[in-house]
């Protein structure tokens, strides 16, 4: 009746473990599922700048490259090469419709009486119909475009250092004139040439020809590139002030404005809920398929865990049964070897026959003792042949760095070093090697004062051998302690052992290194340090 109780609890424990998992499932798709809802409105809002970006790039290379490119002709533009440059302009800007050449004379005087004068030569239109270039020459009048930048270039002519070349904020201050829908851009003079411009006499006939353009624009004629179609269903160019009257309850808007030239539009997106859903459970569903997986890793832990707590206590009741025999073995033989060896130091007489019986209970237990040693060194071996040698190319550099890498990250304080003297590579088993350097490293961190966390490793190929030594700052070794420290089960008291430690690491170290046919060493002085020195066949 009480195993039927102990196994109904036990039950019922596993029952609502794996309730507590699925209601743990439900409630993280639900959290995942608003998380992704969020998520994807929060990218609607935020990703709108990558379209506007790639939107702009036409534009920004127009601004910032090809208008730039006047100025190489020195202002010697004509009308034919302006066209030809207004051509290419076209070309690679469809949405550029028209621009106005300015041939600009600079003189010692205008009609306006500034110094140095700035006039008009000639003004060209071009544009592109039936994807041809078509030009003419319009009437030579100071268009307020022209007047502008001619009062910007006087006054900069006037105040420019001519010691040095303009920086960006002057070049495009002066030499730049941004309106919506138009830029327009004088080619910039060098410095002998303003020079040249300062010295120009009074009603001298002489002048020099500089090169203006302006750059009729049409917004609409970008084109909208659309970076992330999952999220923006339909994309427009609408005006700054354009704003919908219509319900749009049951569609996400976002918008964002052009910058200069275009700062009278913006860029509209919408998208409808339907249309964004898709791209909610695109989203939802790898990590709702993790959340699963996760769920069902947990519930086979669960069944697993509730499986062998069984098999666990049957192994532990047949170890605890393996003990008390083995113990139970032990103790008879010894007390009875005890009650034999009393009664020969008894200071009674015995006959020869009792002597004789005692011997022969002293001899069969004595047997009896070295059966159960034999059985417990049998049981040894047997576990040591289950360790294979498994012998590869181990890059010693990698390999020693790994260990270091990994210990610098686990403990942080540990300051370590390394270094290698002509052993590149070597064949041996890199898991044994690995639990050898696992061992001692751990051993050097924490064997070792706070302030003094060092460890240093050398490795150098020594004839047909390769030795690893292992050099820290620790607590040290007693000299009577040395000899002791690879038996297993040994332990020294010191507060740096108090707990965790069974005594088993430097004998598995000893025993690793003997199985890889070679050996390990010590050096040791109190609170100075410790040298374990390994030695390894080297085979390359």
């Amino acid at each position: 009746m009480k195993q039927q109780q102990g196994y109904q609890k036990n039950f019922s424990l596993i029952v609502a473990f794996f309730v507590l998992i699925s209601v743990s499932l439900i409630v993280a798709l639900i959290i995942t599922y608003n998380f992704t809802d969020k998520y994807v409105e929060n990218e609607f809002a935020s990703k709108k700048i990558d379209v506007l970006e790639q939107t702009l790039k036409p534009y920004e290379d127009l601004y910032l490259n090809k208008v730039y490119e006047i100025t190489n002709f020195q202002g010697f533009l004509d009308s034919a090469s302006a066209a030809k440059y207004s051509a290419s302009v076209f070309s690679s800007y469809p949405f550029v419709k028209r621009t106005v050449f300015y041939d600009v004379r600079i003189g010692s005087h205008d009609a306006q009486g500034r110094s140095p004068g700035i006039s008009l030569s000639a003004v060209y239109d071009y544009s592109l119909k039936n994807k041809k270039v078509t030009g003419r020459r319009r009437p030579v009048i100071e268009d307020a475009d022209f007047r502008q930048m001619a009062e910007k270039f006087s006054n900069y002519l006037v105040d420019a250092d001519t010691s040095r070349i303009p920086d960006q904020s002057e070049v495009f201050k002066t030499f730049y004139d941004i309106k919506p829908n138009k830029i327009t851009y004088l080619n910039i003079p060098r410095r002998e040439e303003i020079k040249a411009y300062r010295q120009l006499k009074p009603n001298s006939a002489s002048y020099y020809k500089q090169n203006m353009m302006t750059f009729q624009l049409d917004p609409y004629a970008l084109r909208v590139a659309n970076t992330h179609p999952e999220l923006y269903q339909r994309i427009s160019i609408q005006p700054v002030v354009y704003d919908p009257l219509d319900d749009e309850s049951k569609e996400l808007i976002a918008e964002i404005p052009f910058p200069g030239a275009f700062s009278d539009y913006k860029l509209y997106f919408r998208s409808s809920n339907n249309y964004l859903q898709t791209e909610i459970y695109r989203r939802f569903v790898p990590t709702a398929a993790i959340v699963l997986l996760i769920y069902t890793f947990l519930m086979v832990i669960g069944w697993l865990i509730y499986r062998n707590l069984s098999i666990n206590l049957k192994i532990f009741k047949l170890q605890y049964d393996f003990i008390n025999n083995f113990t139970h073995e032990f103790k008879t033989p010894v007390s009875v070897i005890k009650i034999a060896g009393s009664n020969l130091r008894s200071e009674s007489e015995l006959t020869e026959r009792q002597r004789k019986h005692y011997g022969r209970i002293l001899d069969e237990e004595a047997d009896k003792l070295n059966d159960l040693m034999n059985k417990l060194l049998s049981f040894t071996q047997i576990e040591n042949r289950s360790i294979k040698l498994k012998k590869k190319e181990i890059n010693v550099p990698e390999f020693v760095n790994s260990y270091i890498e990994t210990f610098r990250i686990k403990y942080p304080d540990f300051k370590l070093q390394y270094q290698i003297d002509h052993a590149v590579t070597f064949f041996a088993d890199p898991v044994l090697l690995g639990s050898i350097f696992q061992n001692l490293m751990e051993n050097a961190y924490k064997y070792s004062h706070p302030q003094s966390k060092e460890l240093m490793i050398r490795v150098t190929h020594e004839k047909r051998n390769i030795v690893f030594t292992f050099s820290d700052k620790g607590i040290g070794i007693p000299k009577g302690e040395v000899r002791n420290i690879f038996k297993k089960f040994y332990r020294i008291e010191n507060k740096y052992n108090q707990n965790g430690s069974v005594g088993l690491g430097l004998a598995f170290c000893k025993e690793l290194a003997i199985f890889m046919n070679g050996d390990i060493t010590v050096e040791s002085e109190v609170n100075k340090g410790s040298v374990f020195t390994v030695t390894l066949p080297y085979e390359s």
